[in-house]
Order: C-alpha cells, then sequence, then structure tokens
C-alpha cells in the first residue's frame, strides 16, 4: 500500500529563545517552504502564551510561555510550539507531498540554534502515513 503522506516531528533543546518571536518564526516558515522544501505558504495562525498581568506571565509555568504557529501549506500544515523559560521548540512538518526531512531538521536546528533530541535515540520522527 502506497503511503498517504509524510510526517516529521521534531523536539528541539538548548535553543537560542531570543529567536522565539513572530518575526523570526515567520522568517523560519518562509525560507523552510519557499527554499528548503518547496512547499507553497498559505495561511499562518498564531497563538502566544500572553497575560495582562506580567507578574501572572513571570509566574507561568514552563510549559504555558511560549509561542505557537500554525503555516499551513497546500499539502497540510506545519505547527510550531516554542517554550520560552525551557529553551524547547517543537516542530511538526505534515505533507501528503515528499519532502527532504534531513534538510527541513538540518534548518530547523541552524535556525533555533538548538539540537534535535528524542527518546528514540535518532533525534527525530519519520512517520509515512
Amino acid at each position: 500500500m502506497n503511503s498517504y503522506g509524510k510526517e516529521l516531528i521534531l523536539d528541539l533543546h538548548n535553543c537560542n529563545s531570543e529567536k522565539f518571536n513572530r518575526k523570526d518564526i515567520a522568517q523560519y516558515f518562509k525560507i523552510l517552504c519557499d527554499e528548503k522544501i518547496n512547499m507553497e505558504r498559505c495561511d499562518l495562525h498564531w497563538w502566544d502564551y500572553e497575560d495582562e498581568e506580567q507578574e501572572v506571565y513571570d509566574n507561568a509555568p514552563a510549559h504555558l510561555k511560549g509561542t505557537s504557529a500554525v503555516q499551513f501549506i497546500q499539502t497540510s500544515d506545519i505547527v510550531i510550539h516554542t517554550l520560552d523559560d525551557l529553551k524547547h521548540v517543537y516542530v511538526n512538518i505534515f505533507s501528503c507531498k515528499d519532502f527532504d526531512s534531513d534538510i527541513a531538521r538540518e534548518f530547523t536546528e541552524e535556525t533555533f540554534e538548538g539540537k534535535t533530541v528524542n527518546n528514540d535515540g535518532k533525534g527525530f520522527t519519520i512517520e509515512r502515513i
């Protein structure tokens, strides 16, 4: 049976959290799609952990503070979640169009200045769906 699509799941640690902002993340999506994996970008949606009271934000759990975005692509989507205090980035690329997962992983590590890690020892997960 042929696979329907490809999913790349990246878990990066020890990143440069100064890159966890809308400008740098939007630039990441632009270069990743347009130059690295040849995907047509569509809508981009954002969600940031915010609170009107700075004290509440400063005392929020580390797993809540960060920026999330969904970059829709013509063939599916790319999702990113940053955790500012932990200096982690989580990226999921899913597409029914094939792409070079090594290029995507290397570019993601370069952009956020982190290293991909996970429990399987390979540093990333690729699934054919």
